[in-house]
């Protein structure tokens, strides 16, 4: 079963950068596609960024491309979530997630997804 610990939220003034964390344990085959979701306040989950770990295939949200890196360290079994230029709207509970699916069609797709760590804050202030 893999287990994800996301970390690395935080507050930020607009502009600014946070790199997020998520820390994948129980990880055993290359198959596999981890995500970053967010959801703010009265909004469903987005998704926004993901990375599949057999091709290193990755998949950006329209609002987060070229601002937002997604890398994964396999020694660590780590996936980042690098976030610069940083806008208000960007406010939400940041998920990562981890999913079998290697449909790239499905990867932003938060009901393909099996396992989710728990969300870390990010607030962006204007």
């Amino acid at each position: 079963e893999v287990q994800l610990q996301a970390s690395g939220g935080g507050s930020v003034q607009a502009g600014g950068s946070l790199r997020l964390s998520c820390a994948a344990s129980g990880v055993t085959r290359d198959a596999i596609t981890i995500g970053w979701f967010r959801q703010a306040p009265g909004s469903g989950r987005e998704g926004v960024s993901a990375f599949r770990k057999w091709d290193a295939v990755t998949y950006y949200a329209d609002s987060v491309k070229d601002r937002f890196t997604i890398t994964f360290d396999s020694a660590k079994n780590t996936a980042y979530l690098q976030m610069n230029n940083l806008k208000p709207e960007d406010t939400a509970v940041y998920f990562c997630a981890c999913t079998r699916s290697m449909v790239v069609q499905e990867m932003y797709t938060a009901r393909v997804y099996e396992s989710w760590g728990q969300g870390t804050q990010v607030t962006v202030s204007s």
